[in-house]
C-alpha cells in the first residue's frame, strides 16, 4: 500500500518503542536486590554471650542505705567508749528480782526451765525457731541468746531503744511501727558485721542520751546530723 516500505524491511521503532527497549534493558543487566537483615545493635555495657557465661553474676541493684549512717555510728561510738550505761553492767544476777518479780516473769521462767531440763539436758536450743517457741522469748532474746550462747550472728536484737533510735535517725527506709519490723529493715542495709554491735551500742545510747522523753540532744555529737533533732 501506499507509503510501505520495501517487503522484507522492519519498520524502524518510533521515540517512545526505544526508550521502553532501552528501560528492559537495563532492567534485565541490574543486579537482584535481596531483603537486608536487621542487625542488632550493641549497646557499650552490654556483654558479648562468651564474655558473660553461665557463672556470671547478675547486675546489682544499689541497696538503700541513710544519708550520714557511717559518721552517725562513728558518733554514737564515741559517746559509748565509756561503756556506762546500765546496759553494760547487767549480768545473769539481774535476771530474776526476788524483790518484786511480774508474775508472767516467774511463770515464763518456771516453765522454760522444766523445758530445758525434759528436751534439752538443761541447755538451751541452738535455732532462733526453738528459742522463740519457749515461754517468754521473743526475737529480740533470740537473736542475742544466738550471738552470746552460741557464737552465731542470727539477727538485729531490737528493743525499744534500738527502734526508737533507728527511727530518729531515719536508719530505716520509712517509719516502722514495731521493733520487728525495725529488725526487718535494718537487716535489708546494715552490715552484717555490725549486727552483732547494734544492739548493746544504741541500747546504751538510748539510756544515757537518747532518751525516750526528752532526749539529750544539746549534749549528742549526732545532734546536727539527726532528722529528729532538727524538729526540736
Amino acid at each position: 500500500g501506499p507509503g510501505a516500505g520495501p517487503r522484507g524491511c522492519r519498520e524502524e521503532p518510533g521515540p517512545l518503542r526505544r526508550r521502553e527497549a532501552a528501560a528492559e534493558a537495563r532492567k534485565s543487566h541490574s543486579p537482584v536486590k535481596r531483603p537486608r537483615k536487621a542487625q542488632r545493635l550493641r549497646v557499650a555495657y552490654e556483654g558479648s554471650d562468651s564474655e558473660k557465661g553461665e557463672g556470671a553474676e547478675p547486675l546489682k541493684v544499689p541497696v538503700w542505705e541513710p544519708q550520714d549512717w557511717q559518721q552517725q555510728l562513728v558518733n554514737i561510738r564515741a559517746m559509748r567508749n565509756k561503756k556506762d550505761a546500765p546496759v553494760d553492767h547487767l549480768g545473769t544476777e539481774h535476771c530474776y528480782d526476788s524483790s518484786a518479780p511480774p508474775k508472767s516473769k516467774v511463770k515464763y521462767i518456771k516453765q522454760t526451765s522444766a523445758i530445758l531440763q525434759q528436751h534439752y539436758g538443761g541447755d538451751i536450743p541452738a535455732s532462733v525457731a526453738e528459742l522463740v517457741a519457749l515461754p517468754g522469748v521473743g526475737p529480740k532474746m533470740a537473736h542475742l541468746a544466738m550471738a552470746v550462747a552460741w557464737g552465731t550472728v542470727s539477727g538485729i536484737a531490737v528493743d525499744t531503744h534500738v527502734h526508737r533510735i533507728a527511727n530518729r535517725l531515719r536508719w530505716t527506709k520509712k517509719a516502722t511501727k514495731s521493733p520487728e519490723e525495725t529488725r526487718a529493715a535494718l537487716e535489708e542495709w546494715l552490715p552484717r558485721e555490725l549486727w552483732h554491735e547494734i544492739n548493746g551500742l544504741l541500747v546504751g545510747f538510748g539510756q544515757q542520751t537518747c532518751l525516750p522523753v526528752h532526749p539529750r540532744c544539746h549534749a549528742c555529737l549526732n545532734q546536727a546530723l539527726c532528722p529528729a533533732a532538727q524538729g526540736l
